[in-house]
């Protein structure tokens, strides 16, 4: 399958909006996301990116716009093929590991004994058997989380929708978390999933939704949103001065041999040139792409950059 090819869409949203009390959360929120991706809906806390997932999900309903999932004008007619796993985490404590994920997976409609069975296999394929029958409240809080994450997975979704799951997560259950999330794309699964940390987007989307202040300035491919920028050059050279500086462009910065300036629109082989013909003396020349945050920052602005890097330092700390 061609992830994108027209009208191959496992969600679709145009127009969403949705008021509280006065408040508009989400206004006006235009979203496709391709059968077989994964999809980061990306931004600070607060920007509207909860309160998108649960209209997209049918959860609550939009005050105005249009939502299909999975080809169907009312999620809620097709909720046992979707995953979901909430952003407030919640399982009963005094619930055994596997009977939690079997009653997860009952939700859905997978009997009980089937739910149970593949809890199990679940469990033992990422690590927890030996916790199969401990109850919930005697799982660390990380054991916990991969255990309602589990849950999610069990009915066998073929959409999965994951509202910060990476938030309270250490190091390494995070790096679980990503390589599990590329197996279920691999597998054809959808996944969709917000988030305030830039870098598991940017190592895990082949498309993006940016959100800041409930709009969505940007929504596509990730190589879109760093192609907003050019490229930027790092240079380095024997010569300090000499008639190779009338090539670099007016917003190169430095002095004497290091330099740092946005390729020109003519790309790299007149710069070179130049710098050649000026006996410039080329020591080193990297070409650096942008990343994904510094699109974020020229897409969503400074403040919504600040937010997000307060976000995602706070989220270290907690973990």
């Amino acid at each position: 399958m061609t992830i994108g090819q027209d009208g191959d869409w496992a969600i679709e949203a145009r127009g969403l909006v949705k008021r509280f009390d006065g408040f508009t959360a989400v206004d006006g929120v235009d979203i496709r996301v391709p059968r077989g991706a994964i999809y980061g809906i990306l931004g600070p806390n607060g920007a509207g990116k909860t309160t998108t997932l649960r209209m997209l999900l049918g959860i609550i309903d939009p005050d105005a716009g249009m939502r299909r999932v999975l080809g169907h004008e009312r999620p809620t007619d097709v909720a046992r093929r979707i995953g979901y796993l909430p952003e407030e985490r919640g399982l009963y404590p005094a619930m055994k590991t596997t009977e939690a994920i079997a009653f997860l997976a009952a939700l859905r409609g997978v009997p009980l004994k089937t739910g149970r069975a593949r809890a199990r296999e679940l469990l033992e394929e990422h690590g927890l058997g030996y916790a199969a029958d401990r109850q919930i409240r005697q799982l660390s809080k990380g054991m916990a989380q991969q255990v309602q994450l589990l849950g999610t997975l069990v009915h066998q979704p073929e959409l999965v929708v994951f509202d910060e799951p990476f938030s309270g997560l250490d190091a390494l259950n995070q790096g679980k978390l990503e390589k599990m999330i590329r197996a279920l794309a691999q597998g054809g699964t959808t996944v969709i999933f917000s988030t305030h940390v830039i870098a598991h987007a940017e190592r895990l989307c082949d498309q993006v939704a940016i959100i800041a202040g409930g709009k969505v300035p940007f929504a596509g491919l990730v190589d879109d949103a760093r192609d907003r920028l050019r490229p930027q050059v790092r240079l380095e050279t024997r010569a300090r001065d000499g008639a190779w500086r009338a090539a670099l462009p007016a917003d190169a910065r430095g002095e004497g041999a290091f330099w740092h300036f946005t390729l020109p629109e003519s790309g790299v082989e007149p710069l070179l040139r130049a710098l050649i013909e000026g006996d410039a003396g080329i020591l080193s020349l990297s070409i650096e792409r942008p990343g994904l945050h510094d699109a974020f920052v020229a897409i969503a602005g400074e403040a919504a950059a600040r937010a997000l890097e307060e976000n995602a330092s706070g989220q270290e700390k907690a973990a």
